[in-house]
């Protein structure tokens, strides 16, 4: 499922603009749908420029009858009612989705205790390191997260010590009854600080395994992320 705002805060229309004459919505879609991982692909969206762009191009949309705060509570709503076991939420505006990654990501459900998986990338630039619209993810030993922030995490204190940046990629895997039970709880005080919606699963006591994957492209937060996908699209 991929949840679509139209209004999003920090670029307004941001999945309604064209990359290589196509949609950042139409290329996470179409992307999500070549992988042949998933029974249905479905965009949720409160927008019906979004909805008309998706039908008009033979794929499958519904529209939200709530208003939501994050793409989990939007998806949430139209999953309750599906036949599923496992719900993938590909952000909308990560338009270079990839097989590989995704397939990874659900091989994690073969172990029982996994209820909620996400994925990760090495940051290694420190432009990207310090910018805050890149959400950092910190791990244990097993790869299950401590935190995300926005913030530099960890803090690099001993500079003689090699330390190893991860961002989260905003492609997150569930098994229904978790995502149905993060729509029962209230938004949660690391959540509502950082605007990051997978902190209401920490804050609950529900671990998020992580996965590192090599590069997913890039996400478009900003104008400026659009530039560099534009670049990306022709480098390829």
């Amino acid at each position: 499922m991929i949840p679509a705002r139209y209004a999003a805060t920090r670029f307004p229309g941001k999945l309604m603009q064209l990359l290589n004459g196509k949609s950042v919505i139409r290329h996470t879609y179409d992307n999500t749908s070549a992988t042949g991982l998933f029974d249905e692909v479905i965009v949720v969206t409160d927008s019906e420029i979004i909805y008309t762009e998706i039908i008009a191009a033979g794929g499958n949309a519904v529209m939200s009858i709530n208003r939501h705060e994050s793409g989990s509570d939007r998806i949430a709503e139209a999953a309750e009612k599906m036949d599923a076991d496992i719900i993938v939420n590909v952000q909308g505006d990560t338009p270079f989705v990839k097989r590989a990654p995704l397939e990874k990501l659900l091989n994690q459900f073969d172990e029982p205790a996994v209820q909620v998986a996400s994925m990760m990338q090495r940051l290694t630039k420190d432009e990207d390191i310090f910018d805050p619209n890149f959400v950092k993810v910190a791990v244990d030993k097993n790869k299950n997260a401590l935190f995300f922030s926005r913030s530099v995490i960890p803090y690099p204190r001993d500079k003689n010590y090699p330390t190893v940046y991860f961002e989260h990629i905003g492609v997150y895997a569930f098994r229904k009854q978790a995502l149905i039970q993060f729509t029962q709880w209230p938004m949660t005080p690391l959540e509502a600080a950082e605007k990051i919606e997978c902190l209401r699963y920490l804050e609950n006591g529900v671990p998020m395994r992580m996965i590192e994957v090599d590069y997913m492209g890039i996400e478009i937060d900003t104008p400026e992320d659009l530039d560099k996908a534009a670049d990306l699209l022709k480098a390829h």
